[in-house]
């Protein structure tokens, strides 16, 4: 059987192309470090069991101060404190509990963390005591048209071996369905560092979302859910 030479060099040309640009761009993305592996199976975006505390959420003119306390069954945890800067009406603490319970009753959200593409995980940063990372996000589900224009930023704490930050941003602007246009939208969580009395305990949570639907309609928002005075149970 005849072989054409020149067949094979252009085969094997472009072999040799095929694997410098694999070589070229998996130096593109860093490997995933033990640190963040071990930050990532261990993080948890609400506060762990045990701990109770208070929740007090502000946007568009409107706020909730809420107190979970984890000493008590799992259906009747929550309390509204203060409703719009003023302590709940009977009405207003009848609807509370009414939603809540429908939330307890909801079921579990899936994990943010395993959106994350670690295949496309990059290197921004590196300290002794903090490295930053930015990756894709993959979709949540089938009909999840937004992933694919966000971008997942994370500081890592190095010493702890914990998440303080994550960030997901948009890129630019974009069009996740009909009619509608986003401009910017941004979700910021934040979380302390351990310390041998206290776990990572969620901080803030600060979302901001520019858009408008059919031209008309503003989405504009903006929201800050602030966690605070922990406390855990059993413990004096």
């Amino acid at each position: 059987m005849r072989i054409d030479s020149r067949c094979a060099f252009r085969f094997l040309g472009a072999m040799r192309l095929l694997v410098l640009s694999c070589v070229v761009c998996s130096g593109l993305f860093a490997a995933v470090p033990p640190e963040l592996t071990e930050a990532l199976k261990n993080f948890r975006g609400d506060p762990p069991k045990g701990w109770s505390f208070t929740q007090t959420t502000a946007g568009e003119g409107k706020s909730t101060v809420e107190r979970c306390d984890a000493a008590k069954p799992e259906f009747d945890r929550w309390t509204l404190i203060r409703k719009d800067g003023h302590p709940p009406t009977d009405d207003e603490a009848r609807d509370y509990f009414e939603v809540r319970s429908r939330r307890s009753r909801g079921g579990t959200a899936p994990k943010l963390t395993d959106q994350f593409d670690l295949n496309t995980l990059e290197n921004v940063s590196d300290t002794p005591e903090r490295a930053t990372f930015r990756l894709r996000l993959r979709a949540g589900e089938a009909a999840d048209k937004t992933a694919e224009f966000l971008r997942v930023t994370l500081v890592l704490h190095k010493p702890t071996r914990t998440l303080e930050s994550i960030e997901l941003a948009s890129t630019g602007e974009f069009s996740p369905t009909f009619g509608v246009k986003i401009a910017e939208m941004k979700t910021a969580l934040s979380y302390s560092v351990p310390t041998a009395e206290r776990p990572s305990l969620p901080q803030t949570v600060t979302t901001r979302l520019r858009g408008r639907a059919f031209l008309f309609k503003s989405l504009d928002a903006d929201l800050t859910v602030t966690f605070s005075d922990y406390e855990r149970v059993g413990k004096k």
